[in-house]
């Protein structure tokens, strides 16, 4: 009898270019095909599943947004879309990609000297070349005024002494861009990690993000020529800028973990029988069902709405800040429900819902917790600081 499709409940399809749709198919389909058979297992052993770099790659989805240097150049709701594809998968394989091509990619692009654009850009999109970006610190959270990670310059070098925590991508990557004080403000600094001092160590026993690399870097003395230092970013709004990017790519990920809870227990509700008939006949279950299918919708045109303000140049951080917020806050709600309707077996990860559930955990917390980006509109707002 049903007719609209449950996962695109107002046909958001329809309102996609034909290079947005062809985009969000390719990737679609290598989800299905390459993804969802082995991601499973590779969450249950806690490893991230590094042989899909290199199609990653030669489907161009590292730095997918930028204009040359072996880059794609397509628009920025393609870029949302490809992380609703990749999250649908994983959140581990999107974060991968959004920090190669958001916190990486694009600050070298857009802050880079020529010389910097050459040397990482076409090797970071063949998938050649990993990238992470350090700027969390353990004690400071959610301030990254309070790193204490620090440059100074010596014989036309610099030195840089601290450390870093929750890194991405830290213990596989060939360059880390690092953001430290200086005494002319913060600085972004590009360390090839195997230059002498730099250590990452991965963290362990995660029960989020297990399907990808997250590490502790530790910067002792390290020495790099004068020209590693991203010439036109200075202060923390280069860090924060960066952030934005990585972000408004969250928003559609978050998206994508949500359809996947959806899709399952929809299924499941069809054929789990309970007092001789599928829950799906009954008023509870249906009800559920329906507030997920509510959540998602919303969420997809918030995201739909802000790419295209990306598009035009006119996005603004705060509204990132609503879209990061709303949209992980839906998926998280949407996975711990669809767990909750898969009975006993929702805790295993035979099902999706557990593992998605486990990692919007890490996704709620990282680029911005929800009291951030609440504090973000409410600045907005009233025009009061409340940091």
């Amino acid at each position: 009898m049903a007719s609209l499709n449950p996962t695109d409940f107002y046909d958001v399809q329809s309102l996609l270019s034909d290079e947005e749709r062809m985009v969000r198919e390719t990737v679609a389909r290598f989800v299905d095909e390459k993804v969802l058979p082995i991601i499973s297992k590779a969450f249950d052993e806690h490893r991230f599943p590094a042989e899909l770099v290199p199609e990653l790659a030669s489907l161009g989805l590292l730095g997918s947004t930028i204009e040359g240097y072996n880059c794609a150049g397509i628009n920025n709701t393609c870029y949302g879309l490809i992380c609703q594809e990749l999250e649908r998968g994983d959140s581990g394989v999107r974060s991968f990609v959004s920090v190669q091509s958001s916190l990486v990619m694009w600050p070298i692009f857009r802050y880079g000297s020529e010389e910097q654009k050459q040397r990482w850009l076409p090797a970071m999109a063949r998938g050649e070349a990993i990238g992470c970006f350090g700027l969390t610190e353990a004690h400071g959270g959610s301030d990254p005024e309070a790193m204490h990670t620090h440059a100074k310059p010596d014989n036309g070098d610099w030195l840089i002494n601290g450390s870093k925590m929750w890194i991405t991508n830290g213990s596989i990557a060939d360059v880390a861009l690092v953001w430290a004080h200086t005494d002319d403000g913060v600085r972004g600094f590009l360390i090839e990690t195997n230059t002498p001092g730099f250590e990452a160590r991965e963290i362990k026993r995660k029960f989020s993000l297990r399907a990808s690399v997250t590490s502790e870097l530790y910067f002792d003395n390290v020495r790099i020529p004068s020209t590693n230092m991203l010439p036109d970013a200075k202060g923390l709004k280069g860090p924060l800028s960066c952030l934005t990017q990585a972000r408004y790519g969250i928003t559609w990920g978050a998206i994508g973990a949500a359809i996947a809870c959806l899709q399952e227990v929809l299924e499941f509700a069809k054929t789990r029988l309970m007092f001789e008939r599928p829950i799906a006949h009954t008023q509870t279950v249906q009800r559920r069902l329906a507030d997920m299918v509510r959540k998602i919708t919303a969420a997809q045109l918030l995201s739909l709405q802000l790419g295209r303000l990306k598009d035009q140049g006119r996005m603004d951080p705060a509204q990132v800040s609503l879209a990061k917020w709303n949209n992980v806050r839906m998926a998280i709600e949407v996975a711990r429900d669809a767990r909750d309707l898969l009975g006993g077996g929702g805790i295993t990860t035979e099902y999706c819902p557990i593992r998605h559930m486990l990692n919007l955990e890490s996704v709620i917390t990282y680029e911005g917790t929800e009291t951030v980006h609440e504090l973000v509109i409410g600045r907005e707002l009233t025009g009061f600081n409340a940091f």
